[in-house]
């Protein structure tokens, strides 16, 4: 079991000097036999196998003089190996090159009739004479996500203490500065005067103000002005204004009545069109009847116009000089 204060193997350089130079730098023979000695190395491969039978079995040894002759023979078998994946020197021909190799740890299996199955595991590079482990794609992802992680939570942790609300201004991220600190005084000061002039002695002037107590003054108005508004909003919120406009103040709103607004030409249903036909004229009586007279006493009541349709009503007179009309 692993010491859990080792580092992990992604994360250190191993390199020795020495043993490099005794080998006579690092070559394409040499390369294996130098990772052999690095923490990387996994004593239980068929890499340690192969060495320790070639230096107890002469017949062996030629196995281990060469690259080539010591890969040919792991080949052969099958589990785990380590191979040269890159050969910056291709097997000592190049005499010029870049100096690093890449070594690969891989798991082979044989299957019959086919060809051996090969299951890559770790890469490592040998630069100059360091070794280093190539980290695997999980774990790039994850450092590169980490990073992305935090580099956000910092952005956001400055950027929440950045936005300032203002009734004139609204949200923004920067307050208002002043361009100089004259433009600020003068400014409070012409605000002031327009209100009543305070008795000598009973206030500071704002002249002595600096800018910063001015910039705080304001924003001490601008959050009484939000702690007002919010108050009117939870007493009356559920006041609405409709159709009716309202008048008056809040709480006391007085609904008008409301004009009657003309529907648009385009919905106006097209008026009937007027009757050109005359009214009769009215009939005008020409039967005055003629006013009543009262009779003397002894002579005869006039005889009714042929006009009359309807008889007039007889009057009674005395007996004694009654005086009969004509039929």
């Amino acid at each position: 079991m692993a010491n859990p204060k080792e580092p992990l193997l992604d994360e250190i350089q191993w390199k020795t000097p020495p043993l490099a130079m005794s080998m006579g730098g690092i070559t394409t023979n040499t390369v294996l036999p130098y990772f052999y000695e690095s923490p990387f190395f996994d004593a239980t491969s068929n890499n340690a196998t192969i060495t320790t039978q070639a230096t107890h079995n002469p017949a062996l040894f030629y196995l281990i003089q060469t690259r080539e002759a010591f890969e040919g023979r792991l080949r052969t078998m099958q589990g785990l190996e380590f191979v040269v994946a890159h050969d910056p020197s291709d097997n000592g021909t190049k005499v010029e090159n870049s100096g690093v190799w890449v070594i690969r740890k891989q798991n082979r299996r044989k299957r019959a009739g086919q060809e051996d199955e090969i299951i890559p595991l770790n890469s490592y590079y040998v630069v100059g004479e360091n070794i280093y482990m190539a980290s695997s794609l999980g774990n790039i992802l994850g450092a590169r996500l980490l990073t992305m992680v935090s580099s956000l939570s910092k952005v956001i942790e400055t950027a929440a203490a950045l936005p300032s609300f203002t009734p004139a201004l609204g949200h923004t991220y920067l307050p208002p500065v002043p361009k100089t600190g004259s433009s600020a005084v003068n400014m409070q000061i012409s605000q002031t005067s327009k209100e009543s002039t305070p008795m000598p002695g009973t206030q500071e002037s704002t002249a002595t103000k600096p800018p910063s107590q001015l910039l705080l003054d304001q924003d001490l108005q601008s959050t009484q002005l939000i702690q007002s508004s919010l108050n009117l909003s939870l007493r009356y919120g559920n006041e609405y204004m409709d159709d009716n406009p309202l008048v008056g103040e809040p709480g006391s709103f007085i609904i008008t009545k409301s004009r009657e607004v003309p529907p648009p030409a385009s919905q106006q249903k097209p008026r009937p069109a007027p009757m050109t036909t005359r009214a009769p004229a009215p009939q005008i009586k020409t039967d005055i009847p003629e006013p009543k007279r009262k009779p003397s006493m002894g002579t005869e009541k006039s005889p009714s116009t042929p006009s009359t349709k309807e008889k007039k009503a007889r009057r009674k007179s005395r007996p004694a000089t009654s005086v009969t009309t004509p039929e």
